[in-house]
């Protein structure tokens, strides 16, 4: 599962990225610096949202993947029965677990009977948990919201309204809060909706070679997930971006600012600080994920050719960004050489490009280059706040 520093493919300081979350929902800084990248793709529809509560009253299914989070059940689930204007259906799949969670997950259906369990015969993943739950779903909207995560009140019925406006849209996001400690509220200011043709949004992630989207806060028509197949077990680290692009292929998407639509809870146990965490995992798991896409859906997009090279180009600059920055810390050549490798991997033009070659050859900077190394620095720390900037106040 990828965190935020995936979505933007930057290392964000704490303090600016705390500084961001802090004015997510109406900072007019963040707005004018994120002005300073490249236009976003131009949308199908921008509004200020005319309803934040759907006139049907739909069933949504939110699917639990759970292991070993007896500890964060009750929140997860809590968050999502007190959802208001849509009937919830939520499904725990405990994954064999080897503490409590099996017997909270029961507690938890034997108090609301809109939950129910379904109890892994062997440890399979949290993308298998998650495509277990949908087999047996029922609602027009699904979610898969990872036991350790929460909901913000009202975000269902934020994006079934969405949904009912726009029948073509086929996934729903929005700036999921990220928090440690405390379980902050989530927050609702001017709520607008963001509709973005959806092979225009995907050109986009092609271009940045990177998601948008972080997991809590996505929201996917079940019609359209029936038609494309279930999330993709043979990528643990990154199904929600495959899903979510493939998605994007074949309907459109939209995005709701203005709101917190999900809290995602930042701990040390979690995938995104142990197994899924590190550089190169993120980067394996990008490429595997626009390489899913394009093997799967491909077909039905014209440019499918020339949205895998720019997806490739730009997964090969992302490694040499993160190598060159290694290299100007002075660390060793053997810290980095595995980026090298992927960035010829996976794209290998760029062995020919100036930054593969400056950090191939692991040249200690002399005095005289010392200078370019603190211009190469703040170079990346700038753009680095600017598409995080971008991405917290559009979505993409």
């Amino acid at each position: 599962m990828l965190d935020e520093r995936s979505v933007t493919a930057v290392p964000v300081s704490g303090t600016w990225q705390d500084y961001a979350e802090a004015h997510a929902l109406s900072g007019r800084a963040l707005r004018l610096l994120a002005l300073a990248t490249p236009p976003l793709p131009r949308p199908v529809a921008r509004t200020r949202a005319p309803r934040l509560t759907p006139r049907e009253r739909p069933v949504i299914s939110v699917v639990i993947p759970c292991y070993n989070y007896a500890r964060y059940l009750p929140d997860a689930v809590g968050s999502v029965v007190a959802q208001q204007d849509v009937d919830v259906e939520v499904i725990i799949v405990d994954d064999v677990s080897t503490d409590d969670s099996l017997r909270v997950a029961r507690g938890l259906a034997a108090a609301h009977p809109n939950v129910r369990v379904l109890a892994s015969e062997q440890n399979g993943g949290h993308v298998r948990a998650f495509n277990a739950g949908w087999q047996v779903a029922s609602g027009a909207y699904i979610v898969k919201l990872d036991a350790d995560d929460l909901l913000a009140a009202g975000a269902l019925a934020r994006a079934a309204a969405l949904f009912e406006a726009h029948p073509n849209v086929g996934l729903v996001y929005g700036h999921p809060r990220h928090f440690d400690g405390a379980l902050p509220a989530g927050r609702v200011r001017e709520v607008r909706w963001t509709v973005w043709a959806g092979r225009d949004w995907l050109a986009e992630r092609c271009r940045l070679g990177v998601s948008a989207i972080t997991n809590p806060e996505m929201v996917l028509r079940s019609a359209v997930l029936v038609e494309l197949g279930p999330m993709d077990p043979a990528l643990p680290y990154a199904p929600d971006m495959e899903i979510a692009m493939r998605v994007a292929a074949v309907s459109d998407v939209g995005w709701i600012g203005g709101a917190d639509q999900a809290l995602h809870r930042e701990h040390g146990a979690s995938m995104s600080a142990t197994d899924g965490s590190g550089t190169l995992v993120d980067l394996i798991a990008r490429a595997g994920a626009f390489a899913s896409v394009f093997r799967r859906v491909g077909g039905r997009l014209p440019e499918a050719a020339r949205l895998g090279d720019e997806a490739r180009r730009a997964l090969a600059r992302d490694a040499l960004r993160f190598a060159s920055a290694a290299l100007d810390r002075g660390r060793p050549k053997e810290d980095y050489a595995d980026l090298l490798d992927f960035a010829a991997g996976v794209w290998p033009p760029a062995t020919e490009w100036g930054t593969f070659r400056r950090v191939a050859r692991a040249t200690p900077p002399s005095r005289a280059a010392r200078l370019a190394v603190l211009a190469r620095r703040a170079g990346r720390r700038t753009r680095d706040r600017l598409y995080y900037a971008r991405w917290v106040v559009s979505g993409a």
